[in-house]
């Protein structure tokens, strides 16, 4: 049986994990081959880059946004240095862009006009080496994404695990902000760099041919975030609400650690969260966030082999 384990002793992004899939012997050929079923190539641009993260060499991925991705027609290309493309708010239409400290090291600078008269130069300082924070005011709805995915012509595997993973996001969402699943839109996760991370990862753990998947607890961080609704603990409530049922490690990390995009894909599609099981190992992989920790290397590790 061909498993898969997450090891995150430093959280979990979307970004995070497709880098660490690449690491891993993932083909990124494959990937923007693949991406390119969704219709949506003119509104990004992948980058994959080795980067050190304390002593460990690592795969930084990154979703860069064209102008075509935005209704101002306005170039967004932020870089996304979202150490876990926090979208927290994406249920919501939370421009956490008004010279908010977010506290997630989302370190990009960046002033756009939303078209809503505000022109906000503001960095963020986005705490965990996760890219991508999507301004992307399209506000994609939680059905035009699933429309977007079936019409995409992917296999069962790739479309089911994509599927249930946005599913997962868009419970929690309408659960916090009081709404129907179908009413749902994804201001921030349904934006072009998520749906690239989510389908991403479905594509690439169906090329690795993984039969099983497993985890490690999943650190949150700690302390506070400021969003457009105010000051909030970390986790943020929809990442909180999407690892409910999953084994939370202590973390003494200021900032959030793992991203609703990461608890998404590690709660829908891990069977089981334990130790590192007994394995014949085959190939590790290490995806970077975007933030540098003094203690710890800010790394998603995963590891394939035989069960």
């Amino acid at each position: 049986m061909r498993t898969l384990y997450f090891d995150c002793f430093s959280g979990i992004s979307g970004d995070m994990v497709i880098g660490a899939l690449i690491d891993a012997g993932g083909d990124p050929v494959h990937l923007e081959t693949e991406l390119k079923k969704l219709n949506m190539e003119n509104e990004y641009e992948l980058t994959f880059n080795k980067v050190v993260k304390n002593g460990i060499t690592s795969t930084k991925f990154d979703v860069l946004l064209t102008s075509d991705a935005h209704d101002d027609g306005h170039s967004h290309n932020h870089g996304h240095s979202h150490d876990h493309e926090h979208n927290h708010n994406h249920g919501h239409s939370h421009d956490h862009d008004h010279g908010h400290d977010h506290g997630h090291n989302h370190s990009h600078e960046h002033s756009h006009d939303h078209g809503h008269g505000h022109n906000h130069s503001h960095e963020h300082s986005h705490d965990h080496g996760h890219h991508h924070h999507n301004h992307n005011h399209d506000h994609r709805s939680y059905k035009k994404i699933v429309e977007l995915i079936q019409s995409a012509g992917y296999s069962n595997r790739v479309e089911g695990n994509a599927l249930s993973i946005f599913k997962k996001i868009g419970q929690a969402e309408g659960k916090i902000h009081g709404v129907a699943l179908e009413d749902v839109h994804f201001h921030e996760v349904g934006a072009v760099d998520s749906i690239i991370d989510i389908v991403g990862a479905a594509i690439l753990l169906e090329q690795l041919q993984i039969d099983r998947i497993k985890s490690s607890a999943v650190p949150v961080g700690s302390g506070k975030i400021h969003i457009d609704h105010g000051i909030y603990p970390v986790p943020a409530p929809a990442t909180l609400e999407i690892l409910l049922g999953v084994p939370i490690a202590e973390s003494q990390v200021k900032g959030e650690l793992a991203t609703p995009t990461g608890a998404a894909i590690v709660a829908v599609l891990a069977e089981a969260f334990c130790t590192l099981p007994a394995m014949k190992v085959q190939s590790i992989g290490y995806g970077a966030g975007t933030k540098t920790f003094p203690k710890h290397p800010n790394v998603l590790r995963v590891i394939i082999g035989e069960e």
